[in-house]
């Protein structure tokens, strides 16, 4: 009967729509965060939740979480809190942005906090490579754009 199951499931067709990394930051650093990305990375709030005002004596409730817009790619930043029981510190899967002065990008970060992990070199294709960690802890990688060639257009990828 088990395995009827899993083949039922199995067949069924799925579709993703969306990829929204999710980068969860210690309790009440989600604001802290929110801008820190704005700042360096032009980051825009689509979207938010606050913990509501619990007592008199509190200030005005803090962001929970937020969705924002990186380049174009929606990304959660999400208050440790939200995700208690997950094994939310167990992994760290960097962020890759492209931007044409990964210098300027490196500089900017580490201005705004962020701690430069790694000199700008240039890449295998050509590209510049920077790599910092922002005071959140997450990693950040800026390229440059690789440099196309002829070739390119009829590489597999």
């Amino acid at each position: 009967m088990a395995q009827e199951d899993v083949a039922t499931v199995v067949e069924k067709s799925v579709t993703f729509t969306a990829y929204k990394p999710q980068l969860i930051v210690e309790a009440q650093k989600v604001g802290d965060a929110v801008a820190f990305y704005k700042a360096v990375f032009g980051a825009e709030e689509t979207g938010h939740s606050l913990y509501p005002k619990r007592k008199a004596d509190q200030e005005l409730p803090h962001l929970v979480s937020a969705e924002l817009n990186i380049a174009g790619t929606t990304v959660l930043v999400s208050d440790v809190s939200v995700n208690s029981g997950s094994n939310a510190n167990k992994g760290s899967m960097p962020a890759i942005l492209e931007t044409d002065d990964v210098e300027a990008a490196v500089a900017k970060a580490v201005g705004a906090g962020a701690v430069k992990v790694e000199e700008e070199v240039e890449g295998e294709e050509g590209g510049v490579k920077g790599k910092v960690t922002d005071p959140f802890g997450f990693t950040w990688i800026f390229v440059s754009p690789a440099k196309k060639s002829e070739n390119d257009e009829n590489k597999e990828v």
